[in-house]
């Protein structure tokens, strides 16, 4: 039986004191038009943002520094901020550093704007708190369809229980090939088997599990239960499950059955909730993320766990991973930086 959480309307923050009659709330409802925060230290770059926004409708708002940056966000909430990287006195690393860690600045989308293309830069941005990125000389095509994309975000987390979900997707090689040549009895014998030991792993671990899909499974984290670690959680999980079914995995080739195991992990926003219909609802997870760790776990090697690279930089040096490359998956028009975990340092006591 699943046990749903209810989406809670948060209210309202005060950007000012509440003794403060010009205390302005801090809105957690997209605006229309929704208003956009364009910061950079380039006049011609400020003013080309500004009429191409302008133009498709937007609000815009502007800061010329990162220091102004700052001030601007806070008392302008905008629903979306296109941050410059490379400014003086303060860059937009740090400005997205100080906003992701002010607990009390509203949930907003940040893309950053830079020159800067290599994975490596990509990456440190991410693990600025950036959401979304543009590279320079700017396409007018690809900024309206970020700002769409992460307008969309905005709204679905004011409107819905949205929450940066991580995504684990795992799945049996060789299922298909031994389904069709063995009979059921020996193919149901397989997945009793395969679902026993990673259904026991899953709830070691906390995760929820979303659906079975013959021998394939999808698992999230932090979602209803809130948990700061869930990157590491879902980690730590997918190794366990990797290493367990290798065992299994020797079992059954002794059988004659050649079937081995790849796993996938993305991190992202999610919609999560009841999906379904009156008499059958489940508890579902909704968004790219769960796209990404299923196109991972195709990529995957067989006995690889593949994990994004927001999931890499999450979990930091407690686990050891191979070098980071790039991929191009199915569905996803650039391509995403993985690497493989090898091993994870032993948890603590």
């Amino acid at each position: 039986m699943w046990v749903l959480r209810p989406t809670t309307f948060v209210g309202y923050y005060t950007a000012a004191s509440a003794d403060s009659p010009s205390a302005e709330p801090w809105r957690l409802c997209l605006r229309t038009p929704p208003r956009i925060l364009v910061v950079d230290d380039n006049p011609t770059n400020v003013k080309i943002l500004q009429t191409r926004l302008a133009s498709a409708g937007y609000d815009v708002v502007t800061a010329a520094d990162g220091e102004q940056a700052l001030v601007t966000a806070r008392e302008t909430t905008p629903d979306l901020i296109l941050l410059d990287v490379m400014m003086p006195r303060l860059d937009g690393m740090e400005v997205c550093r100080r906003l992701r860690a002010d607990p009390d600045f509203p949930f907003t989308p940040i893309v950053l704007v830079t020159a800067l293309s290599e994975t490596k830069d990509v990456i440190a941005g991410l693990e600025a708190g950036g959401d979304e990125y543009l590279t320079k000389p700017i396409d007018h095509g690809a900024l309206l369809a970020r700002v769409r994309s992460m307008l969309r975000i905005k709204e679905l987390h004011d409107r819905e229980q949205v929450l940066k979900a991580t995504v684990v997707f795992c799945d049996l090689r060789g299922f298909t090939a031994f389904a069709e040549l063995s009979e059921p009895e020996e193919v149901m014998a397989v997945l009793r088997e395969y679902h026993a030991a990673a259904g026991a792993l899953i709830l070691e671990y906390e995760g929820t599990l979303e659906r079975f899909t013959g021998d394939g499974m999808m698992v999230f984290f932090n979602d209803p239960v809130p948990m700061p670690d869930a990157p590491l959680r879902a980690v730590r999980m997918a190794v366990a499950i990797r290493d367990r079914v290798a065992e299994l995995s020797r079992g059954w080739t002794a059988r004659g059955f050649d079937l081995h195991h790849g796993i996938g992990i993305a991190q992202g926003y999610a919609t999560l909730g009841a999906i379904g219909f009156e008499g059958r609802w489940d508890y579902g997870a909704i968004g790219t993320v769960t796209n990404m760790a299923a196109r991972l776990c195709a990529e995957a090697a067989s006995d690889e766990v593949l994990v994004s690279h927001r999931v890499a930089a999450s979990v930091g040096d407690v686990a050891e991973f191979t070098e980071m490359r790039s991929l191009n998956l199915r569905g996803f028009h650039r391509p995403v930086a993985a690497c493989a975990v090898v091993a994870t340092k032993p948890a603590l006591a």
